[in-house]
């Protein structure tokens, strides 16, 4: 029980017993204690004042009163203040509760039903690359995002089923095939020697460069800007590729299937290195039938129209909105017709009892779109769907253009946080013990670990510059910061180990183990409000006053050669949970914690 929860309870039998008040939940109104009143823990007695027929004062001396003489010991003092009763908790109170923080292994978690099949199941979507290129910054977040909540929704009691979409046609992967077939000349990540993502995007950015040139001359003919860009050769034979992999040619398919098997693989490497995983992978080739079939029957029924050039439009005005394109005037589906049959087709597959997109916020009239969309088809999960919308993240530099060859490309950033984390652990340590492999699953962690916390601390609402050289401070609000913390907590467990000293715990607690203790016990609701919220930045913020205050108690008070046995022993115990506590919040955000540093 917590200490709310345990107050709660008390509180009701004190305006019981003292003024036959049946207090409802809602009016035991608990905070932290102001820094300038002495307690841990306020109540406001405003809402018991006016049953009681007494002043403010006299109400929070009775009830403060009370609780010193049947509070089970729990209050060692209270202090009544304009109608605020603070109140200071006895320190056994916090020793118990330190007592049960070490004997709980899964601390700070929802406990787990019996099946599986009793937790309520969300299905969190993120990362929806697209096959004509690697994945990039903005992906990255996207990515550490979509499982970062996910791990965080399980710690509150979810069964999650984490999912991709892989958008693998469409005129941009005919942009990167024909470009292959024309400048190609067989190249294969085998004969490159790069990975099979990159390959393909090098093709994107050729078709580009291509199509560019191609306008240029069309308009040196005199033809105007907009008219050169339809009739460019090349950006024909891509739509003309296109409406032949929509017909299933055998050719085209092919070519498609050989070039997506290059990137799929390339995707798998990059995942497995940012240390992201999925449950179900779904691909618009496979859902888009499922959509163009859906929005038929829409057209049947009257919820969509035709224009007179065959294309087939949603009237969304009377929504407040404007008409939304379905399918192409040729027959050719478009992005909002793949995620209608994706959504079916996932509720089919699911009992879903959530449905959580993470996209970014450029995308936020798009699921407006689809829910009414859905909606309008009758399917009853239309109007239930989530949008989890995050901001834009950039470098000092500026923003990414990935068809001009300007992406911040994550293989290359992960390498670069890699290799910095390296370098800077080198020059503190030039006398490491560690071998090389160690030094180098160190610096895994620790340049992950960075790039991971800093894109992971913002808001994710919020748009964000993400700056490499802050991330990797060892100090400050940073990963590698909370890590070195945990390592330095590991050493000190290792040398008590070494000692055989005893790791137990005593009655008198200073300033600094109190308030150690006290955000230990912050852990669990700390957990709810991010689930609540799906925000890893307040896992972020706690896990970094966490360190913070461990650091501090470390810095001012003696653990391994304090001379009293029972102090020591409490402090070990402090230390050996906050390192618990460390490594289960970071955890939650997919950062790995080593040992040593």
């Amino acid at each position: 029980m917590t200490l709310e929860q345990h107050l709660s309870v008390l509180v009701k039998s004190a305006v019981k017993a003292l003024y036959n008040i049946d207090a409802e939940d809602s009016q035991i109104q608990l905070q932290k204690t102001r820094p300038e009143f002495e307690g841990h823990i306020t109540l406001v007695v405003f809402p018991f004042v006016k049953l009681a027929r007494k002043a403010p004062q006299v109400v929070g001396d009775d009830i403060g009163n009370w609780l010193l003489v049947n509070g089970e010991k729990l209050i060692a003092k209270f202090n009544a203040v304009q109608g605020f009763l603070n109140l200071v908790i006895d320190d056994a109170f916090w020793v118990k509760q330190l007592e049960a923080i070490d004997a709980d292994d899964n601390y700070g978690q929802l406990q787990r039903p019996t099946t599986n099949d009793q937790r309520p199941l969300m299905m969190v979507e993120y990362s929806s690359p697209n096959t004509n290129k690697p994945l990039h910054l903005g992906h990255v977040r996207n990515n550490l995002l979509g499982y970062s909540i996910a791990k965080i929704q399980e710690a509150n009691g979810w069964k999650v089923v984490k999912t991709n979409i892989v958008n693998d046609r469409g005129i941009h992967i005919c942009k990167s095939m024909l470009a292959w077939l024309k400048f190609g000349n067989g190249e294969t990540p085998e004969s490159s020697g790069k990975k099979g993502d990159h390959l393909i995007g090098d093709y994107y950015v050729r078709f580009d460069k291509e199509y560019k040139k191609q306008i240029a001359e069309l308009m040196a003919k005199g033809m105007d800007e907009e008219t050169a860009k339809r009739e460019a050769p090349l950006m024909l034979e891509a739509q003309d590729m296109l409406r032949k992999w929509e017909a299933n040619d055998p050719e085209v398919r092919a070519l498609w299937a050989k070039m997506n098997s290059w990137v799929y693989a390339g995707f798998d490497e990059t995942y497995r290195r940012m240390g992201v995983s999925f449950d179900k992978i779904y691909y618009e080739s496979e859902t888009y039938l499922e959509g163009k079939s859906e929005v038929e029957k829409g057209l049947a029924s009257g919820a969509f129209y035709r224009r007179e050039d065959g294309s087939v439009w949603a009237d969304l005005t009377k929504d407040g909105l404007d008409e939304k394109l379905l399918l192409r005037s040729d027959g050719t589906s478009v992005y909002m017709t793949q995620d209608i049959g994706t959504a079916k087709l996932r509720f089919q597959d699911y009992p879903i009892d959530k449905m959580v997109y993470v996209v970014g916020n450029e995308q936020e009239y798009h699921f407006k779109v689809l829910s009414i969309l859905l909606d309008r088809l009758g399917f009853p999960f239309g109007k239930e769907l989530v949008h989890f919308s995050y901001g834009m993240v950039e470098l000092p530099n500026g923003k990414m253009k990935s068809r001009e060859g300007t992406v911040v490309d994550a293989d290359d950033l992960m390498d670069k946080m890699v290799e910095d984390a390296k370098e800077i652990y080198l020059q503190k340590n030039d006398q490491s013990p560690m071998t090389n492999d160690q030094c180098d699953q160190v610096a895994r962690m620790v340049g992950l670990g960075a790039l991971k916390y800093f894109i992971l601390k913002v808001d994710p609402r919020k748009n964000m510059l993400f700056n490499p050289a802050e991330s990797i401070d060892f100090n400050g609000n940073t990963g590698p910061f909370i890590q070195y913390t945990y390592a330095r907590i590991q050493s000190v467990l290792r040398k008590a180990e070494a000692r055989d000293l005893e790791i137990s715990i005593f009655r008198d607690l200073e300033e600094k183990e109190l308030a150690l203790i006290q955000r230990l016990c912050e852990y669990p609701s700390i957990v709810r409000t991010a689930g609540d919220e799906f925000s890893p930045a307040v896992i972020c913020n706690y896990a970094y006053a966490l360190a913070c205050d461990f650091n501090s108690f470390y810095h001012d008070l003696s653990i391994l050669n304090e001379p009293d046995a029972s102090k020591r022993a409490l402090r070990l115990l402090l230390a050996k949970n906050v390192a618990k506590v460390l490594r289960s919040s970071m955890s939650l955000l997919g950062i790995e914690m080593p040992d040593r540093m």
